[in-house]
């Protein structure tokens, strides 16, 4: 069932569904609270679950605590604690390189999503230049002989070494068609229109695949819910 817009309370299609703050709204109805420009996923900041644009983003005031002899008091010893424990930090952490970024699910995505496509990659190269089917393989071949009468040696490349992480498996020659029309949001995207063709396709995730768009022959990342196999 589609979902309601926040702002207009009217049925979210999937081409028009924009989801962000946790909620859903027509791309026309996700705008500024207060001069209701029309906002996207790069402009826009969140305020209590709500969009606004840079101008009009509400400015948090604090208020200024009167310095009375217990507060310089307690300022004091809390500069004094911060200091003590970032000296034992400092002596744990020490000889120990830099700290590590925190592992949100977000950046575990990410780093998911870059090892697949670089497998992906791997196996591409693999194909065009080692395997026997390869158009280049005829090429080598051609070359083979004349390379023998000077008493040349020819060695086939060695297999490039595979990440840790295996290649997601092929589609089996599976072609899928667009169903609703879509645009790139990230660079590793791919746009396309109704009706398009998708080759070579690898099922990165239950909501992510890696595909070509034979119109097009752009390649990368596009939805699995707005495509559908022949």
């Amino acid at each position: 069932m589609n979902p309601t817009c926040s702002r207009c309370n009217r049925i979210v299609y999937p081409t028009e569904k924009v989801n962000c703050l946790d909620k859903y709204w027509h791309k026309g109805c996700f705008s500024c609270e207060v001069c209701k420009m029309t906002l996207s996923m790069k402009n826009y900041k969140g305020f209590e679950k709500r969009p606004y644009c840079n101008a009009h983003y509400p400015q948090t005031r604090f208020t200024i605590v009167a310095d009375t002899p217990e507060n310089l008091r307690l300022q004091k010893q809390s500069k004094l604690q911060s200091q003590v424990l970032y000296k034992e930090d400092f002596e744990k952490n020490k000889g120990k390189g830099f700290s590590q970024i925190a592992d949100t699910p977000e950046l575990q995505r990410m780093k998911k999503t870059q090892e697949q496509i670089s497998n992906v990659m791997w196996n591409m190269l693999f194909m065009l230049f080692c395997s026997p089917s390869s158009p280049l393989s005829f090429l080598l071949a051609a070359y083979q002989p004349a390379a023998s009468s000077q008493n040349y040696h020819y060695e086939p490349a060695p297999e490039p070494v595979r990440q840790a992480a295996a290649a997601p498996p092929p589609s089996a020659g599976k072609r899928y068609r667009a169903v609703y029309d879509y645009t790139a949001a990230d660079e590793d995207e791919v746009s396309f229109m109704d009706g398009d063709v998708i080759v070579e396709v690898q099922q990165i995730d239950e909501g992510w695949m890696y595909g070509r768009v034979e119109r097009t022959g752009q390649q990368g990342m596009l939805p699995a819910n707005y495509v559908e196999a022949i």
